[in-house]
């Protein structure tokens, strides 16, 4: 698929894929790889580039609105609608716990067909909130699109039609009683993922 093998190029280009590391993920597991969403937003281009991808990739399921969570799917959802010629709206959260569409964003997702994009996929947590929020505001969901998938997520996952993922990767991962890194004495990388905060609260503990 020359989609996958070009959306690859570009994450590498980006430094976004990291290898032999030793790195806490946001669901507290341990691994020795990351995938650093955040060393591709600042480059426009190649953000574009990455949602043309995913836009034709979705073109076929004739979207009329792309959804993301927030923060993150606010550009992917910005950019894959300008590449289909569709609206963009994005899910946030809010107090009482998920995400919901509000700023009259409900009202532009109702009786639509919607695309639901996410940049990581590790436990589609965020994406089946953003699928529900559309819902919750009678949109159709007719997929979900992913920049990567790491995290072995399926369709049936996240109870959708069809996932479309640009590239897959499988990333070893641990919990952190059983982290080989960590019985090895391999430094945490403070830079990404969660490992900042596991040590504060290791060193609290």
């Amino acid at each position: 698929m020359k989609e996958a093998s070009r959306a690859a190029e570009i994450l590498a280009e980006a430094g976004a894929i990291i290898t032999g590391s030793h790195v806490v993920y946001t669901s507290g597991r341990h691994g020795s790889a990351y995938v650093n969403k955040d060393a591709i937003y600042p480059h426009t281009a190649r953000v574009s580039e990455l949602c043309r991808l995913l836009a034709e990739s979705t073109r076929a399921l004739r979207p009329e609105v792309v959804c993301g969570p927030a923060l993150g799917g606010i550009i992917l959802a910005q950019w894959t609608g300008h590449h289909l010629g569709a609206l963009a709206v994005y899910a946030e959260k809010v107090p009482e716990g998920g995400l919901a569409l509000r700023r009259g964003y409900d009202r532009v997702v109702a009786a639509r067909r919607v695309l639901v994009v996410e940049d990581v996929l590790n436990t589609g947590g965020s994406v089946r909130q953003a699928v529900a929020a559309v819902r919750a505001a009678a949109g159709e969901v007719v997929a979900v699109g992913a920049l990567c998938n790491r995290g072995g997520v399926r369709a049936a996952d996240l109870d959708v039609p069809a996932l479309v993922s640009l590239t897959e990767l499988s990333l070893d991962s641990w919990e952190a009683a059983a982290c080989p890194l960590c019985r090895d004495g391999v430094p945490i990388d403070t830079s990404v993922g969660k490992g900042r905060e596991f040590l504060a609260s290791r060193a609290t503990s």
